[in-house]
């Protein structure tokens, strides 16, 4: 992709995404992710009902008279996008691939969080780091981020998340919120790397899902590639036996990834390739909201 070719389908990006951004997510985003700590800000006469462990006893001690601290949320964020570019994202069934999706909900949290003047970073990762983009405040860095992954190559290799999430854990000092991205078909392990993280940051896994993976359509007999480890094998798509044990074990995957996001603490939401994501992305906030 050339320049000119390449900015063009940034900017059409943005227009599409910016507006979902504002228009979905503006007030959700800000009241579903918390600042990193309390502030000072000022003090105020003590009334009733107020914490006496916030009493200022030095002014109180000075005026003759009882004040206590008044604290605000510091609202200022560190976002991290952990981008999967592995050989998987080329999948898609139904026009729109995993790539693209990936693309347009990186693109919306990365407007959200210019939106609020919040700094957004992103890692970039197959079975290595491929790139890290250092968290910034503004919109040409959130340009930046997306220029760099729409004209990211992406690798023909395997998943290995526990790279992104090694260089999240060693990068990334203060309390940050950490998107991850990726379908999650990664053969290493990478709960042990999610659970030393999830100690320290606020991680929310958003899995890239296509109708393929769980509805096997049936068009005979064909040769499938395995997109990272590149095997080849035939299936007879046609036989309900293999249909059903398709989508079997699509279910049981989905259901044991679930329980260990869980077990880490990490809240985890499904987006379809389909276009319905914007509704499991105001879901997910509204609950974190609620």
């Amino acid at each position: 992709m050339n320049t000119k070719e390449l900015l063009k389908k940034v900017k059409t990006i943005e227009i599409r995404t910016r507006g979902l951004s504002k228009q979905v997510f503006s007030g959700n985003y800000h009241a579903a992710f918390k600042g990193k700590g309390m502030t000072f800000s000022e003090v105020k006469d003590y009334q009733f009902g107020d914490d006496v462990r916030n009493i200022d006893w030095n002014v109180t001690a000075r005026f003759n008279d009882t004040y206590v601290k008044v604290f605000e949320e510091e609202r200022e964020l560190n976002v991290v996008l952990i981008l999967d570019i592995s050989g998987s994202q080329f999948f898609g069934s139904r026009g729109n691939s995993k790539r693209e999706l990936l693309v347009e909900v990186a693109a919306i949290l990365a407007f959200s969080a210019v939106a609020n003047n919040d700094k957004v970073g992103a890692i970039f990762v197959s079975d290595k780091l491929e790139k890290y983009i250092p968290p910034k405040k503004g919109r040409s860095h959130a340009m930046v981020i997306l220029r760099t992954l729409i004209d990211f190559q992406l690798a023909e290799r395997p998943t290995k998340l526990s790279e992104g999430l090694r260089v999240l854990t060693a990068v990334t000092k203060k309390r940050c919120i950490a998107f991850i991205l990726s379908d999650f078909i990664d053969r290493n392990d990478f709960l042990t790397p999610l659970k030393i993280a999830s100690r320290k940051h606020d991680l929310v896994a958003l899995q890239l899902t296509d109708t393929a993976e769980e509805y096997l359509p049936n068009i005979g007999l064909v040769e499938l590639i395995d997109a990272e480890s590149r095997e080849k094998f035939w299936i007879n798509t046609s036989s309900k036996a293999v249909q059903q044990n398709h989508r079997l074990q699509f279910l049981k995957r989905k259901k044991e990834l679930k329980i260990e996001m869980q077990k880490c603490g990490v809240d985890i939401a499904e987006l379809s390739t389909e276009g319905t994501y914007i509704n499991e992305l105001s879901y997910l906030f509204n609950r974190r909201r609620k």
